[in-house]
């Protein structure tokens, strides 16, 4: 009974560190909403651009690519390439060392560090979200000036970023589109209205949904199991060092080749039917699954 009275109120207590629009649930706008309060997790597209690209290129060069894109600045593919991989491997790195405060045993003890855990992973997952965008032509993801503010079509760009990251079905196309809105100059309250009640929004929602389910179990999966620390059930639930670099390279690979990252892309049916809805203010009905590709498919 006591066990019982503690696992009530450690899941209590996590939930009310989490839950951050007050619906009594965690789900993903809650993760991003903490983990852009925290400081270092919002990047600026300016300053991160200037120092990448400055050992290689002038600084007019650097301005373009600020100003516009890096592709439309002509830094190579392999360059832009190059880079993300690098802040793949640094974001990952940075990581690891929550990896190993997840694994370390405790059992209920610990359940007061797991929000903690939990937002730091995000934070740099959504660190390296923003860099690979800017990387591959998307603008400065909106935020107040502290960068821990963010309104509800910035949330929703990030939650089908993670929805690629995750190898959910249909968020490719979705950030393609998106990339294909952008380069053509489609309004940005049309853009907003996609991404809030129109066009890119059915796809937000089950992303959402998959992840409030995915997460809830992940950080619920050991409470139930005396023998079981409770943080070791949130490794066995996949928010590891592992699952990192998968979840970003299927984010980089859905970047390479957009009308925002190649001057010779060319567009797909889906695009198209994204960028005619989006005009049209109209719904495209989605269908997902998630992949579970593990890091090993990615090392190379």
């Amino acid at each position: 009974m006591e066990d019982t009275n503690l696992i009530i109120k450690a899941k209590d207590s996590i939930v009310k560190a989490l839950d951050q629009n007050g619906n009594g649930e965690i789900d993903i706008e809650d993760i991003i909403t903490l983990a852009f309060k925290t400081p270092g997790v919002h990047v600026t597209r300016a300053n991160f651009l200037q120092k990448e690209l400055y050992k290689n290129h002038p600084q007019a060069v650097i301005d373009k690519a600020i100003a516009t894109t890096p592709a439309q600045a002509g830094i190579s593919s392999d360059e832009i390439d190059n880079i993300a991989d690098e802040v793949i491997n640094y974001e990952r790195n940075c990581v690891s060392g929550i990896s190993a405060a997840l694994g370390a045993p405790g059992g209920w003890a610990m359940a007061a560090t797991i929000p903690a855990d939990i937002v730091q992973y995000y934070g740099y997952t959504l660190r390296a979200t923003q860099k690979l965008l800017y990387l591959y032509g998307f603008p400065e993801v909106d935020s107040d000036e502290e960068g821990i503010r963010l309104d509800s079509q910035t949330i929703n760009q990030l939650i089908l970023c993670l929805g690629v990251m995750n190898g959910v079905a249909g968020a490719n196309n979705a950030i393609k589109g998106m990339a294909k809105a952008l380069a053509v100059g489609v309004e940005k309250k049309l853009l907003n209205a996609a991404l809030t009640k129109g066009t890119f929004y059915p796809l937000v929602k089950e992303i959402a949904k998959w992840f409030g389910i995915k997460m809830t179990k992940s950080i619920f999966a050991g409470f139930f199991k005396k023998a079981i620390p409770v943080v070791g059930g949130i490794v066995g639930g996949g928010i590891t060092f592992f699952s990192f670099k998968p979840c970003c390279y299927r984010l980089k690979a859905a970047l390479q080749d957009t009308m925002l990252s190649n001057p010779n892309h060319k567009s797909t049916s889906e695009e198209n039917s994204f960028i005619n809805s989006i005009k049209d203010e109209a719904f495209i009905d989605v269908d997902y699954k998630a992949s579970n590709s593990t890091e090993e498919d990615y090392d190379n």
